[in-house]
């Protein structure tokens, strides 16, 4: 007998761009997305917060320590976190200062907390879930962190990039497929020390195997099927299943406008956006729903 699934279709960089607004938005009101990540530091983030209040959307917390610039004032100028052009230090190049020592923990911490209070202004509430932006916040140092900020918030959720079956996702070209294996390890590495602080996440991550062009109804279908029967053969008892589906939907953006600072990156910009919004709102996929007897909702509902 199948479980009950409780799915949470989280829309990624909420904020980001009015485009990426609309897109999201869109997708929560044709009941394909369920819940959205917020990027505080977005050029589109107090219009994102508004569209989230108009249209009752369930918003969390997507921390950004990598793109952009930060909120918090004291770090504007003179951090370890910003490059020689006063930006953040971008995906790789974050990781490339964590591993070589070069970046202040407390400055970390800082940060978080801005953008937690920033959250809070402009929502009027904490986040009930917080997760990072290119998976940052599941690195080594920065996780401890990170968890510290989550329990002295008292924000429960998170999400831990964990993906089952990713190994075997032969379409992803290696150089993307090596970075998403050292997120993995980090995930893993970061399973205890979230534990420990009494951080939750949902049962099953997907997320990276159906990104932008790899998106399909079958490749969704087949992801969720997959992980649920893994994990039912794990834990037959269990008569409730949890998800979390990462997705980057949106009209994708048009420069100047967007960004964190710095104006659109080529994600934000790349027609794979509307692939995934379309991909989304396909009934068909509303339909394997129905029929795996799926739920979609957000955090707060877990």
């Amino acid at each position: 007998r199948m479980p009950r699934v409780k799915l949470i279709v989280t829309g990624d960089d909420f904020g980001y761009c009015p485009r990426r607004n609309r897109g999201i938005a869109d997708c929560f009101l044709a009941g394909a997305v369920s819940n959205v990540s917020l990027l505080v530091n977005g050029s589109a983030a107090a219009g994102a917060a508004e569209l989230a209040r108009r249209h009752s959307i369930p918003i969390g917390l997507h921390a950004n320590l990598s793109e952009g610039s930060p909120v918090c004032q004291a770090l504007k100028t003179n951090s370890s976190l910003l490059n020689q052009d006063g930006f953040f230090h971008g995906k790789m190049g974050f990781r490339t200062a964590l591993s070589k020592g070069l970046l202040n923990m407390s400055e970390v911490k800082q940060e978080l907390q801005a953008q937690v209070e920033l959250f809070r202004e402009l929502t009027g509430h904490l986040p009930p879930h917080m997760d990072g932006h290119q998976h940052v916040h599941v690195l080594p140092e920065v996780r401890h962190v990170f968890a510290e900020v989550l329990e002295e918030y008292g924000i429960t959720y998170t999400r831990v990039p964990i993906e089952p079956g990713l190994h075997s996702c032969d379409w992803i070209p290696p150089s993307l497929m090596d970075f998403y294996l050292g997120v993995e390890e980090d995930s893993f590495n970061t399973v205890d020390v979230f534990t420990r602080h009494g951080i939750r996440w949902p049962d099953i991550y997907i997320g990276l195997s159906t990104m932008g062009k790899n998106m399909s109804v079958s490749s969704i279908c087949s992801a969720i099927d997959a992980a649920i029967g893994e994990f039912v053969s794990k834990a037959p008892q269990s008569k409730v299943v949890t998800i979390e589906l990462m997705v980057h939907p949106g009209y994708p953006s048009v420069p100047p406008a967007g960004g964190c600072g710095e104006g659109p990156d080529d994600f934000s910009q790349s027609w794979e956006r509307l692939h995934e919004l379309q991909t989304l709102m396909e009934p068909e996929l509303q339909s394997h729903y129905r029929a795996r007897n799926i739920q979609l909702c957000s955090f707060k509902d877990l």
